[in-house]
């Protein structure tokens, strides 16, 4: 069909716009990494260097939402802080991206994944508002390589410090930030979206869907359950990726 990209079938389209549904109602209901499971789905149909600015534009979308509904509540200097370091933090790593061959990404987010899904939650670090410059810049580098690395800020905005809905906004403001440098980044590199627009509309739709719509579907299950299973789920993709990546 026109409207897909080349190397996407109809089949395989459905069920990226399911996964963003579902992903996006998994995180609204117990708080798990909905953007790592979307960049675990997206690595399972297409190559890291597709994945990683595919990914980047649909939590663009994810996060400019929940940062506009709740812009009042943003913290702009450390926004300010954090999107200096995360230029620098893009423009270093795009120097380093393009020379690796896919089986060492495929690696790196395989880890990542993993560490992600069964590493014990990072205890929150309070720091200075300029300190923000030099985590934007690490988890911008990291980011053009691992993607999903909202986790990792998250250790820094701490609701204990700041509040929910600071905290959430903050987080949402920076994540859109991160996410669309990396995008300029991965264009300016070659790589074009063009393509892939319409699918994308598509799949950042499924997600607003998904907040507002599975939450009450979700909560019929008992979370506990839920959340091993999910993090199962995540494992056994993260595993098949990681023994492509050694195997070729």
């Amino acid at each position: 069909m026109n409207w897909l990209p080349a190397e996407t079938s109809l089949l395989t389209a459905a069920t990226l716009i399911a996964i963003s549904f579902l992903t996006s109602a998994i995180s609204a209901t117990f708080g798990l990494g909905g953007g790592v499971a979307m960049l675990i789905a997206l690595l399972s149909f297409v190559p890291p260097i597709v994945a990683l600015p595919v990914h980047a534009l649909v939590q663009i979308g994810s996060n400019t939402g929940r940062a506009w509904m709740l812009r009042p509540h943003i913290i702009h200097n450390v926004v300010v802080w954090f999107v200096t370091g995360t230029v620098v933090g893009v423009i270093l790593a795009s120097q380093i991206i393009v020379v690796l061959p896919t089986r060492c990404l495929q690696l790196l987010l395989a880890l990542f994944i993993l560490w992600s899904v069964w590493a014990p939650r990072m205890s929150a670090v309070n720091i200075t508002e300029k300190a923000y410059l030099g985590v934007g810049g690490v988890t911008s580098f990291a980011t053009m390589f691992l993607g999903a690395t909202g986790p990792l800020l998250a250790a820094f905005l701490s609701p204990a410090r700041y509040g929910r809905d600071r905290t959430v906004a903050t987080h949402a403001a920076c994540m859109s930030a991160q996410h669309l440098f990396k995008l300029v980044a991965f264009g300016l590199l070659g790589f074009s979206l063009t393509q892939w627009l319409p699918l994308i509309s598509l799949m950042i739709l499924g997600g607003l869907l998904g907040t507002w719509l599975g939450r009450s579907l979700l909560r019929r299950f008992p979370e506990s359950t839920f959340k091993v299973v999910f993090k199962g789920v995540l494992s056994v993709l993260a595993i098949r990726l990681l023994y492509n990546a050694v195997t070729g």
